[in-house]
Protein backbone atom coordinates (compact mmCIF):
# COMPACT_ATOMS: atom_id res chain seq x y z
CA UNK A 1 0.00 0.00 0.00
CA UNK A 2 1.57 3.38 -0.86
CA UNK A 3 -0.94 5.71 -0.16
CA UNK A 4 -4.83 5.52 1.77
CA UNK A 5 -6.68 7.66 -0.42
CA UNK A 6 -9.97 5.69 -0.90
CA UNK A 7 -12.19 2.77 0.60
CA UNK A 8 -12.68 1.85 -3.00
CA UNK A 9 -9.37 1.08 -4.19
CA UNK A 10 -8.89 -1.18 -1.01
CA UNK A 11 -9.36 -5.07 -1.82
CA UNK A 12 -10.47 -7.92 0.46
CA UNK A 13 -7.00 -8.71 1.48
CA UNK A 14 -5.49 -5.14 2.60
CA UNK A 15 -8.38 -4.01 4.09
CA UNK A 16 -8.50 -6.99 6.23
CA UNK A 17 -4.94 -6.90 6.81
CA UNK A 18 -4.91 -3.61 8.09
CA UNK A 19 -7.51 -4.48 10.31
CA UNK A 20 -6.03 -7.09 11.64
CA UNK A 21 -2.96 -5.22 12.49
CA UNK A 22 -5.08 -2.91 14.52
CA UNK A 23 -6.03 -5.95 16.58
CA UNK A 24 -2.21 -6.86 16.82
CA UNK A 25 -1.25 -3.34 18.27
CA UNK A 26 -4.05 -2.87 20.35
CA UNK A 27 -3.34 -6.48 22.00
CA UNK A 28 0.34 -5.03 22.58
CA UNK A 29 -0.64 -1.94 23.59
CA UNK A 30 -3.09 -3.48 26.63
CA UNK A 31 -2.48 -3.21 29.48
CA UNK A 32 0.73 -1.14 29.06
CA UNK A 33 1.81 1.81 31.28
CA UNK A 34 3.71 3.62 28.67
CA UNK A 35 1.94 3.33 25.48
CA UNK A 36 4.77 3.76 22.99
CA UNK A 37 6.21 1.35 20.07
CA UNK A 38 9.58 2.12 18.49
CA UNK A 39 8.54 0.86 15.01
CA UNK A 40 8.16 4.34 13.38
CA UNK A 41 11.32 5.94 15.43
CA UNK A 42 12.60 8.46 12.95
CA UNK A 43 9.92 8.81 11.05
CA UNK A 44 8.11 12.13 10.52
CA UNK A 45 4.40 13.00 9.97
CA UNK A 46 2.57 15.98 9.44
CA UNK A 47 -0.93 16.43 9.52
CA UNK A 48 -2.30 19.21 7.31
CA UNK A 49 -5.92 19.97 8.17
CA UNK A 50 -8.03 22.55 5.66
CA UNK A 51 -11.14 21.73 7.30
CA UNK A 52 -12.27 21.45 11.43
CA UNK A 53 -11.10 18.27 13.00
CA UNK A 54 -11.34 16.87 16.73
CA UNK A 55 -11.45 13.02 16.31
CA UNK A 56 -9.67 12.09 13.64
CA UNK A 57 -6.95 15.12 13.62
CA UNK A 58 -6.18 13.96 17.44
CA UNK A 59 -5.68 10.19 16.98
CA UNK A 60 -3.76 10.75 13.66
CA UNK A 61 -1.40 13.15 16.26
CA UNK A 62 -1.81 9.85 18.94
CA UNK A 63 -1.19 6.92 16.64
CA UNK A 64 1.90 8.50 15.70
CA UNK A 65 3.22 9.36 18.69
CA UNK A 66 2.50 5.71 20.33
CA UNK A 67 4.62 4.67 17.32
CA UNK A 68 7.74 6.87 17.92
CA UNK A 69 7.27 9.00 14.74
CA UNK A 70 7.41 12.78 15.06
CA UNK A 71 4.40 14.46 14.73
CA UNK A 72 3.82 17.49 13.18
CA UNK A 73 0.44 19.48 12.97
CA UNK A 74 0.46 22.53 10.52
CA UNK A 75 -3.24 24.22 10.39
CA UNK A 76 -4.06 25.80 7.08
CA UNK A 77 -4.84 29.35 8.83
CA UNK A 78 -1.04 29.23 10.47
CA UNK A 79 0.48 28.24 6.97
CA UNK A 80 1.71 30.31 3.91
CA UNK A 81 -1.76 29.33 1.84
CA UNK A 82 -3.18 31.89 4.21
CA UNK A 83 -0.91 34.55 1.89
CA UNK A 84 -2.03 32.63 -1.61
CA UNK A 85 0.52 29.40 -1.83
CA UNK A 86 -1.06 26.99 -3.94
CA UNK A 87 -1.93 23.63 -2.95
CA UNK A 88 1.58 21.82 -4.84
CA UNK A 89 3.73 24.32 -3.19
CA UNK A 90 2.49 23.24 0.60
CA UNK A 91 2.81 19.99 -0.25
CA UNK A 92 6.37 20.31 -2.12
CA UNK A 93 7.45 22.33 0.68
CA UNK A 94 6.36 19.44 3.57
CA UNK A 95 8.01 17.12 1.57
CA UNK A 96 11.28 18.81 1.20
CA UNK A 97 11.19 19.30 4.85
CA UNK A 98 11.47 15.96 5.56
CA UNK A 99 7.33 14.29 5.89
CA UNK A 100 7.52 10.96 5.69
CA UNK A 101 3.73 10.81 5.12
CA UNK A 102 1.28 13.65 5.08
CA UNK A 103 -2.23 13.37 6.31
CA UNK A 104 -4.89 16.18 4.43
CA UNK A 105 -7.95 16.78 5.12
CA UNK A 106 -9.41 19.52 2.33
CA UNK A 107 -12.31 20.87 1.27
CA UNK A 108 -12.10 19.97 -2.27
CA UNK A 109 -12.93 16.50 -3.43
CA UNK A 110 -9.69 14.95 -5.22
CA UNK A 111 -7.45 17.12 -3.17
CA UNK A 112 -5.36 14.27 -1.58
CA UNK A 113 -4.99 11.90 -5.06
CA UNK A 114 -3.51 15.36 -6.47
CA UNK A 115 -1.14 16.00 -3.73
CA UNK A 116 -0.29 11.82 -4.38
CA UNK A 117 0.65 12.48 -7.50
CA UNK A 118 2.92 15.38 -7.22
CA UNK A 119 5.12 13.92 -4.33
CA UNK A 120 4.67 10.16 -5.66
CA UNK A 121 8.13 10.74 -7.16
CA UNK A 122 9.74 11.73 -3.70
CA UNK A 123 8.50 8.53 -1.91
CA UNK A 124 6.05 10.72 0.66
CA UNK A 125 2.97 8.45 1.44
CA UNK A 126 -0.58 10.53 1.66
CA UNK A 127 -3.16 9.47 3.44
CA UNK A 128 -6.49 11.38 2.80
CA UNK A 129 -8.02 12.18 6.39
CA UNK A 130 -11.44 13.43 4.57
CA UNK A 131 -11.90 15.13 1.20
CA UNK A 132 -14.65 17.49 0.19
CA UNK A 133 -17.66 15.28 -0.01
CA UNK A 134 -15.77 12.35 -1.54
CA UNK A 135 -14.08 9.89 1.06
CA UNK A 136 -13.06 8.96 4.33
CA UNK A 137 -11.34 5.79 4.31
CA UNK A 138 -10.01 5.79 7.87
CA UNK A 139 -13.14 6.21 9.40
CA UNK A 140 -14.51 3.69 6.72
CA UNK A 141 -11.75 1.38 8.44
CA UNK A 142 -12.20 2.37 12.72
CA UNK A 143 -16.19 1.76 11.84
CA UNK A 144 -15.23 -1.53 10.84
CA UNK A 145 -12.83 -2.98 13.40
CA UNK A 146 -15.78 -1.48 15.75
CA UNK A 147 -18.26 -3.97 14.04
CA UNK A 148 -15.79 -6.79 13.76
CA UNK A 149 -15.41 -6.50 17.68
CA UNK A 150 -19.31 -5.78 18.24
CA UNK A 151 -20.42 -8.67 15.84
CA UNK A 152 -17.61 -11.37 15.96
CA UNK A 153 -17.90 -10.35 11.93
CA UNK A 154 -18.60 -8.86 8.84
CA UNK A 155 -19.73 -11.58 6.60
CA UNK A 156 -23.67 -11.29 5.70
CA UNK A 157 -24.56 -8.83 8.08
CA UNK A 158 -26.86 -6.15 7.32
CA UNK A 159 -25.85 -2.47 8.16
CA UNK A 160 -27.96 0.68 7.70
CA UNK A 161 -26.82 3.92 7.54
CA UNK A 162 -29.26 6.72 7.83
CA UNK A 163 -29.36 10.35 7.19
CA UNK A 164 -27.37 13.22 5.28
CA UNK A 165 -26.26 10.63 2.44
CA UNK A 166 -25.63 13.27 0.15
CA UNK A 167 -22.95 15.47 1.84
CA UNK A 168 -21.67 12.57 3.62
CA UNK A 169 -17.44 11.05 2.67
CA UNK A 170 -18.11 8.99 5.55
CA UNK A 171 -21.44 7.16 4.18
CA UNK A 172 -19.63 6.63 0.62
CA UNK A 173 -16.30 5.30 1.93
CA UNK A 174 -18.03 2.73 4.48
CA UNK A 175 -20.84 1.51 2.32
CA UNK A 176 -17.63 0.65 -0.44
CA UNK A 177 -15.35 -1.07 2.42
CA UNK A 178 -18.52 -2.76 4.23
CA UNK A 179 -19.16 -4.30 0.17
CA UNK A 180 -16.06 -5.59 -0.26
CA UNK A 181 -15.74 -7.18 3.72
CA UNK A 182 -19.11 -8.87 2.86
CA UNK A 183 -21.48 -7.12 4.21
CA UNK A 184 -24.78 -6.31 2.91
CA UNK A 185 -25.35 -2.36 3.11
CA UNK A 186 -29.08 -0.36 3.01
CA UNK A 187 -29.48 3.12 2.55
CA UNK A 188 -31.74 5.41 4.58
CA UNK A 189 -32.27 8.84 3.74
CA UNK A 190 -35.11 11.31 2.96
CA UNK A 191 -35.32 11.67 -1.04
CA UNK A 192 -33.82 15.01 -1.21
CA UNK A 193 -30.15 13.61 0.80
CA UNK A 194 -29.75 10.64 -1.37
CA UNK A 195 -27.13 11.23 -3.69
CA UNK A 196 -27.90 11.11 -7.49
CA UNK A 197 -26.62 7.38 -9.04
CA UNK A 198 -26.25 5.93 -4.91
CA UNK A 199 -28.96 3.01 -6.27
CA UNK A 200 -25.39 2.59 -8.52
CA UNK A 201 -23.40 2.11 -6.06
CA UNK A 202 -24.74 -1.99 -5.92
CA UNK A 203 -26.85 -1.33 -2.31
CA UNK A 204 -30.26 -0.83 -1.58
CA UNK A 205 -31.74 2.65 -1.06
CA UNK A 206 -34.81 3.30 0.80
CA UNK A 207 -36.58 6.26 2.39
CA UNK A 208 -38.35 4.55 5.28
CA UNK A 209 -36.21 3.87 8.47
CA UNK A 210 -38.66 2.29 10.33
CA UNK A 211 -39.32 -0.75 8.31
CA UNK A 212 -35.48 -1.39 8.14
CA UNK A 213 -34.66 -1.53 12.03
CA UNK A 214 -35.91 -5.16 12.47
CA UNK A 215 -33.44 -6.67 10.37
CA UNK A 216 -30.28 -4.77 10.63
CA UNK A 217 -27.32 -5.94 12.46
CA UNK A 218 -25.90 -2.60 13.07
CA UNK A 219 -27.12 1.29 11.93
CA UNK A 220 -25.06 4.39 11.59
CA UNK A 221 -26.58 8.16 12.12
CA UNK A 222 -24.95 10.01 9.87
CA UNK A 223 -24.51 13.75 11.33
CA UNK A 224 -26.80 16.65 9.64
CA UNK A 225 -23.90 18.40 7.40
CA UNK A 226 -25.65 22.66 7.97
CA UNK A 227 -22.53 24.07 6.03
CA UNK A 228 -22.47 22.18 3.33
CA UNK A 229 -26.08 22.65 2.34
CA UNK A 230 -27.66 25.42 0.57
CA UNK A 231 -31.07 25.89 0.50
CA UNK A 232 -33.90 23.39 2.26
CA UNK A 233 -32.98 19.70 2.37
CA UNK A 234 -35.86 19.10 5.16
CA UNK A 235 -38.60 21.59 6.59
CA UNK A 236 -37.16 21.60 9.99
CA UNK A 237 -34.36 19.80 12.52
CA UNK A 238 -37.74 18.94 14.42
CA UNK A 239 -39.18 17.04 11.20
CA UNK A 240 -35.85 15.29 10.45
CA UNK A 241 -35.41 13.58 13.81
CA UNK A 242 -39.20 12.11 13.70
CA UNK A 243 -38.18 10.79 10.14
CA UNK A 244 -34.94 9.49 10.56
CA UNK A 245 -33.42 10.33 14.03
CA UNK A 246 -32.20 7.72 15.99
CA UNK A 247 -34.52 8.05 19.77
CA UNK A 248 -35.45 4.90 22.11
CA UNK A 249 -38.45 4.21 20.42
CA UNK A 250 -36.66 3.28 17.39
CA UNK A 251 -33.68 1.26 18.95
CA UNK A 252 -35.90 -0.77 20.66
CA UNK A 253 -37.16 -2.51 17.63
CA UNK A 254 -33.47 -3.17 16.75
CA UNK A 255 -32.59 -6.83 16.93
CA UNK A 256 -31.12 -7.39 20.58
CA UNK A 257 -27.47 -7.84 19.47
CA UNK A 258 -27.43 -5.01 17.01
CA UNK A 259 -25.04 -2.03 17.25
CA UNK A 260 -25.47 1.93 16.59
CA UNK A 261 -22.55 3.68 15.63
CA UNK A 262 -22.18 7.69 14.37
CA UNK A 263 -18.89 8.74 13.11
CA UNK A 264 -19.21 12.28 15.39
CA UNK A 265 -19.50 15.05 16.09
CA UNK A 266 -23.21 14.10 17.00
CA UNK A 267 -25.96 16.39 17.13
CA UNK A 268 -27.94 15.03 19.74
CA UNK A 269 -31.95 15.34 19.67
CA UNK A 270 -31.50 15.87 15.95
CA UNK A 271 -29.94 12.72 14.88
CA UNK A 272 -30.01 10.65 17.76
CA UNK A 273 -31.17 10.81 21.54
CA UNK A 274 -28.42 11.06 24.23
CA UNK A 275 -30.53 8.55 25.87
CA UNK A 276 -29.32 6.18 23.06
CA UNK A 277 -26.22 7.72 22.00
CA UNK A 278 -25.05 6.80 25.82
CA UNK A 279 -26.94 3.28 26.20
CA UNK A 280 -24.92 0.16 26.10
CA UNK A 281 -26.01 -0.31 22.54
CA UNK A 282 -23.93 2.66 21.41
CA UNK A 283 -20.31 2.07 20.18
CA UNK A 284 -19.20 5.51 19.74
CA UNK A 285 -16.82 5.97 22.62
CA UNK A 286 -15.21 2.48 21.28
CA UNK A 287 -15.37 3.61 17.43
CA UNK A 288 -12.97 7.05 18.87
CA UNK A 289 -11.11 4.13 20.65
CA UNK A 290 -10.37 1.68 17.33
CA UNK A 291 -9.39 4.78 15.50
CA UNK A 292 -6.21 4.97 17.39
CA UNK A 293 -5.30 1.66 16.77
CA UNK A 294 -6.41 1.76 13.01
CA UNK A 295 -4.79 5.07 11.89
CA UNK A 296 -1.40 3.23 13.97
CA UNK A 297 -2.06 0.56 11.47
CA UNK A 298 -2.37 2.29 8.38
CA UNK A 299 0.97 4.16 9.08
CA UNK A 300 2.97 0.89 9.83
CA UNK A 301 1.56 -0.43 6.55
CA UNK A 302 2.56 2.46 4.76
CA UNK A 303 5.97 3.52 6.21
CA UNK A 304 6.80 0.06 8.06
CA UNK A 305 5.16 -2.72 6.87
CA UNK A 306 7.31 -4.22 4.27
CA UNK A 307 10.70 -3.57 5.81
CA UNK A 308 9.37 -5.39 9.00
CA UNK A 309 7.79 -8.35 7.14
CA UNK A 310 11.26 -8.76 5.36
Amino acid sequence: MRHLLTAEELDPETASAVLDTADMLKSTLLGREVRKLPTLRGRTVITMFYENSTRTRVSFEVAGKWMSADVVNVSASGSSTGKGESLRDTARTLSAAGADCVILRHQASGAPQRIAEWLDPTGTRVVNAGDGMHEHPTQALLDAATLRERLGGLAGRRIGIVGDLLHSRVARSNTHLLRTLGAEVVLIAPPTLVPEGARNWGVEVTHDLDSQLPGLDAVMALRVQAERMHGGFFPTEREYSVGYGLNAARTAKLPEHAVVLHPGPMMRGTEIAPRVADSARAAVEQQVRNGVHVRMAVLYHLLAGEENTA
